[in-house]
């Protein structure tokens, strides 16, 4: 953490406000407690609190606000959890547009800011005030800086008010008109934007609406990890789908087939684009929902997590001319963020740069993309016929399926195209392999493919919590861990921050393959999964393993969440 330390002994002594005796003694008590300086200043007496703020305040040019003369906003208090507020002495004031009004005692704390930025989407403006008022106004709303969203709120008013809703029986008869009418009922409205606003607020890649047999199930996946929030009443299911179909333009008299979509909503002052899927099941339409939040996608290829091995074979790959990228994962893994960051850092504005996609998650500038839509012809084969008439430099396919697929992307690949792709395989020697049993020759996989990428998400431990502990070396045997010194690793211990998981946010490992003489004399000759995988790390292939024991030895995840998403080298 940054502290004032330094700014506020040239200020105050400039200001004459304390002597560089005072100053020495201040320092002396702070390096024993292990206190803010500020801190120790104020309570020593050296200094008075409105004092020191004026100082403070024309010295790095911030002003001071006086909370006790302020009315506090709480939907905006709302936007932070009491634990993080206490943790950093933060209080958010006010929001105009995309900015956050955030009151500080330590202005120039920049992880504070960080941290805040990324957990609301708002750009900050800090203003200082008092650690006293800042944490006098969090006990006196402890309510709007809970841990319980919006959703749990709007299922108790609607549990305890007076609204009724049909039975399962008649939802089922409803016509057209009447569903359309009640997706528009203002509860169905709230209930439905409190489950989209729920699961942006919490970071959630995907939301679950599941009905049962007499309750509905609301479950957002955060982190990778999926958890139940506090659902509506069973009797509002039919409402909220059809409300959900209604913002997707689908049909909202069909409840017999599947059925696709998209929408945007304007969220926290931030445009959110929402993918969903609605299928029928045994006791009603089940909805899944992709969230897709541009705010919080880093399409940087410095910025995925990965090690700077790892990131400097990728530029050597994206930096050839020609050739095929294939990255590897399953589903969720991040491997279209990470072909996304890759057609950044090689779009110029002497390229051009095409994709096919099943549909477009995000829209990028200076980038031609194309949605498949097989209903009508429109496969990934046959967009890619067309686009290579369209004199490409870059072509980036959302996915190989089939042999018609794979077969003209190694073309393109061997007739000056550079191809990224992705391809469902746990491991990148095992991408070659199925490019083998998809019918495709060895000598061409030699001639257009440059390097495989597989990769994982593993979760971070939450900073609010983190410790740090001794594995024991009985542990270590039975996790075959090979002891390097002491086993010190972290952990979370769960706290409102994290919601009790000890977690907070996710970063990537990947293991890259680059196809050298050795890699292709063994594809030449059939050879297995597993001899493909020793031979390159023989020659230097860091594996998902590694990566994520790097991570762990870090202090940026654990032990256990390598384990879990991670199989052994063995």
């Amino acid at each position: 953490m940054i502290s004032l330390k330094e700014r506020l002994k040239s200020i105050l002594i400039q200001n004459k406000l304390l002597t560089s005796e005072q100053l020495e003694q201040a320092l002396a008590m702070q390096k024993e407690k292990g206190v803010r300086l500020s801190e120790i200043l104020v309570s020593a007496g050296f200094v008075q609190e409105t004092a020191l703020m004026s100082a403070v305040s024309s010295g790095i040019g911030l002003p001071v606000i006086d909370l006790k003369r302020l009315r506090i906003n709480k939907e905006v208090m709302g936007l932070i959890p009491k634990e993080v507020g206490k943790h950093y002495l933060i209080l958010p004031l006010s929001k105009i547009g995309d900015t956050l009004t955030l009151a500080m005692a330590n202005p120039l704390d920049v992880l504070a800011i960080e941290h805040v930025e990324s957990l609301t989407g708002y750009k900050i403006n800090p203003v200082i005030s008092s650690s006293r008022d800042i944490l006098q106004a969090l006990e006196l709303n402890p309510e709007a800086v809970s841990e319980d969203g919006e959703m749990d709120k709007l299922v108790q008013e609607i549990s305890s008010g007076p609204l009724e809703f049909v039975n399962e029986e008649k939802e089922i008869s409803l016509s057209e008109q009447e569903l359309s009418l009640i997706s528009k009922q203002a509860p169905v409205i709230r209930v439905t934007d409190a489950i989209l606003m729920e699961a942006v607020r919490q970071r959630a890649s995907d939301v679950l609406v599941e009905p049962f047999d007499k309750k509905l199930r609301v479950r957002l996946r955060v982190d990778g990890i999926l958890q139940e929030i506090s659902a509506p009443p069973f009797g509002m299911h039919a409402s909220i789908i059809s409300r959900l179909k209604v913002m997707s333009e689908l049909n909202i008299a069909e409840h017999r087939l599947p059925q696709d979509g998209r929408f945007s909503r304007k969220i926290e002052g931030r445009e959110v684009d929402f993918r969903i899927s609605v299928i029928p099941t045994s006791f009603g339409e089940k909805a899944a929902l992709r969230v897709l939040d541009t705010s919080q996608a880093t399409l940087d290829i410095d910025k995925l997590g990965f090690s700077e091995y790892c990131i400097s074979l990728l530029k050597k790959a994206a930096s050839m001319p020609h050739g095929m990228i294939l990255v590897c994962g399953p589903t969720g893994s991040g491997k279209t963020t990470t072909l996304y960051s890759m057609l950044k850092f090689v779009g110029k504005p002497d390229r051009n740069l095409v994709t096919v996609e099943d549909p477009v998650e995000y829209q990028l500038i200076g980038v031609n993309q194309v949605t498949v839509h097989p209903e009508i012809g429109l496969t990934f084969a046959s967009a890619l016929r067309s686009i290579l008439r369209q004199d490409p430099d870059v072509i980036m396919i959302g996915e190989i399926r089939d042999f018609e697929t794979v077969d003209m992307s190694i073309k393109s690949a061997l007739t000056g195209h550079l191809v990224l792709s992705t391809l469902h395989s746990t491991t990148a020697a095992g991408a070659i392999a199925r490019l083998v049993n998809m019918g495709v020759e060895p000598y061409l996989i030699n001639s257009s493919l440059i390097c495989t990428v597989s990769q994982r998400l593993v979760r971070r431990i939450c900073p609010h919590c983190r410790e740090q502990y001794v594995m024991s070396r009985e542990t270590a045997e039975g996790l075959k861990i090979k002891p390097d010194g002491e086993l010190r690793f972290f952990r979370g211990k769960g706290c409102q921050a994290c919601s009790k998981t000890g977690y907070s946010g996710r970063i990537s490992i990947a293991e890259v393959l680059m196809l050298t003489p050795g890699i292709k004399n063994l594809i030449f000759n059939m050879a297995q999964e597993y001899v493909i995988k020793k031979q390159a790390v023989e020659e230097g292939m860091q594996t998902l393993r590694q990566q994520g024991m790097r991570l762990a030895g870090e202090g940026v995840t654990t032990v256990e969440e390598v384990f879990r998403v991670t199989a052994a080298d063995e």
